[in-house]
């Protein structure tokens, strides 16, 4: 990150995502459900929710009823992140059929040539209006080939349909194919070998609240500032911080560091130095514009979780009292 303001005060408040207790995780956290087949991703994530007796859940990137694999569960106020989840890239391992023998050699080239960008039209059973679009897959492994079972790992823009792949890449070798199995192993940097089965999960929370302890549920449930590493990061300076809590904008003069090659209208997470998540925004203009001015604002500020209080106040109204209760400004 570059430094703005070298002369910020040391961040001496708040308290590090590590730090919350298993409550405040169960209020703000995400948990990576190994989603085992057959429920939809509904049902799952209503178990989750039964068994962590919390109120609001949501889960990002849907799979079928009889997919199996990681499916991030945003608890309490993380599910207002879940289009971030949504929209981060994935992982799967596949095991596609073929209609018909071919060599080893040839499937092997015919997959190779569905690395980049291609065109999808969405399978019929999909929830999402059919329309040809264009994903990217990034990488296309035949990991074994036994027979006309071809198994195999993709790694691929979100929205990528594994089924609709195996068919096409039936279709160029001329013998048909089908998806036999799917499973998800990444979504975003969440990854299969963290995620918790339905069974962990209730006997967690149980031992926890019977025993009082915390440490495997703990080790369960990830604070809810992992759903935003893929977003670049302003690191806000803590006299900014509760202004942006009452759904202030960030000013420049309210910036201590920042990534580096941030465009204008990126979306952005707004962070204390102890990595805590106060806010995503909008970026009013590019981080080499603010390291070159010193004046005007530089987030335009969507979405706030931190809770008002969480910092001290260290802001102050530029109205006077009669104006604060119709339109009030803040100075960060």
């Amino acid at each position: 990150m570059i430094v703005k303001d070298p002369n910020a005060i040391p961040d001496k408040w708040g308290k590090r995502p590590s730090d919350r207790t298993v409550g405040e995780l169960l209020r703000g956290g995400v948990i990576i459900l190994d989603k085992p087949s057959g429920p939809t991703s509904h049902q799952a994530t209503a178990w989750v929710r039964d068994a962590l007796k919390v109120e609001k859940v949501g889960h990002g990137g849907t799979l079928d009823p009889y997919v199996s694999g990681v499916l991030p569960v945003t608890l309490g106020k993380a599910t207002r992140l879940t289009d971030i989840v949504l929209s981060s890239d994935k992982e799967y391992i596949c095991l596609m059929r073929l209609h018909g023998d071919r060599p080893e050699k040839r499937i092997r080239e015919v997959m190779a040539e569905f690395v980049g960008k291609i065109y999808q039209l969405p399978p019929v059973r999909s929830s999402i209006k059919r329309q040809l679009r264009i994903r990217t897959i990034k990488e296309l492994e035949v990991l074994d080939i036994s027979g006309r079972d071809v198994l195999f790992r993709m790694a691929c823009d979100a929205g990528t349909y594994a089924r609709t792949l195996c068919i096409d890449v039936g279709d160029v070798l001329g013998c048909g194919a089908n998806m036999v199995e799917l499973r998800r192993t990444r979504s975003g940097r969440m990854t299969e070998d963290r995620a918790a089965t339905l069974h962990d999960i209730k006997d967690a929370y149980v031992f926890w609240q019977q025993n009082g302890r915390e440490d495997w549920l703990r080790s369960m449930i990830l604070p809810m500032e992992v759903l935003v590493e893929p977003l670049p990061k302003i690191v806000v300076k803590a006299t900014a911080v509760d202004a942006i809590c009452h759904g202030a904008d960030l000013n420049i003069s309210g910036i201590h560091m920042l990534d580096e090659d941030i465009r204008k209208n990126a979306l952005v997470a707004m962070m204390t130095a102890r990595g805590e998540l106060i806010a995503i925004g909008r970026m009013a203009m590019s981080s080499s514009k603010i390291m070159a001015t010193s004046q005007g604002k530089a987030v335009d500020t969507e979405r706030v979780f931190m809770d008002e209080g969480h910092y001290p106040r260290m802001w102050r109204y530029s109205t006077d009292l009669e104006e604060l209760e119709e339109e009030p400004e803040f100075l960060c």
